[in-house]
């Protein structure tokens, strides 16, 4: 077998921080736009495209300094709410015996995730497992999830086909991603979408979740 290239996204598929991360986003919404904006839809939304939508809403020109006065303002917020009982995040089931498995082996993990690196470090820091990816696209990197899939492979440092290339996550926007850059889909049924739901945007794979002891033969097959 080939070595593969898998690239997770984080919430829902790894994480659920059980709404702190969206409640940071308002938070911080609140006190650089003046209001919470538009109902937000995180399944598979970058970050930066969520702020872009801000300031759309609030009739206000991009402004790249002002999005960094958002940003930092939403760490501070997502850190202090991760870090209160409130909130009650978890790691998802299977999620640690599986990259403690795959770390074991030849094949190369990384993020695929909207969130904007800092906050990926934030969250993947918080649940311990920050030290299973060395590399990874982020949300902050374009607004544009479907451009991130390319970002992560070259910046894994190594040549990998694009058979050879796996993308893991619970939103149909993971599926699209997948299929822009030519990767398998490996959608999970942790997130808002149903694994029927999941089905109808046509992903290589479909499981309910990672838990199950042939996961990671599914995933590699």
């Amino acid at each position: 077998m080939s070595t593969k290239l898998l690239l997770f996204d984080i919430d829902c598929t790894l994480i659920d921080t059980g709404g702190a991360g969206m409640s940071a986003l308002k938070e911080a919404a609140k006190t650089i736009f003046g209001g919470e904006g538009p109902p937000l839809d995180l399944a598979g939304s970058t970050d930066s495209g969520i702020v872009r939508n801000l300031f759309e809403h609030f009739d206000q020109p991009y402004d790249a300094k002002l999005e960094d006065t958002f940003y930092q303002d939403y760490l501070v917020r997502l850190q202090r709410n991760l870090n209160h009982s409130d909130f009650g995040g978890r790691i998802l089931d299977g999620v640690s015996v599986l990259l403690e498995t795959l770390m074991e082996t030849e094949h190369t993990l990384g993020l695929l995730t909207g969130n904007i690196t800092a906050g990926a470090a934030v969250k993947t820091k918080h649940y311990g497992l920050d030290h299973y990816f060395r590399f990874g696209s982020y949300g902050d990197d374009h607004w544009d999830r479907n451009l991130l899939g390319p970002i992560a492979i070259e910046r894994s440092g190594k040549e990998f086909a694009s058979h050879d290339v796996i993308v893991i996550g619970d939103t149909p926007k993971d599926i699209a991603c997948a299929k822009a850059c030519g990767a398998k889909s490996v959608a999970v049924a942790t997130g808002k979408f149903t694994k029927a739901e999941l089905l109808e945007y046509e992903p290589d794979l479909v499981l309910l979740d990672l838990a199950s002891e042939q996961t990671l033969d599914q995933i590699l097959a």
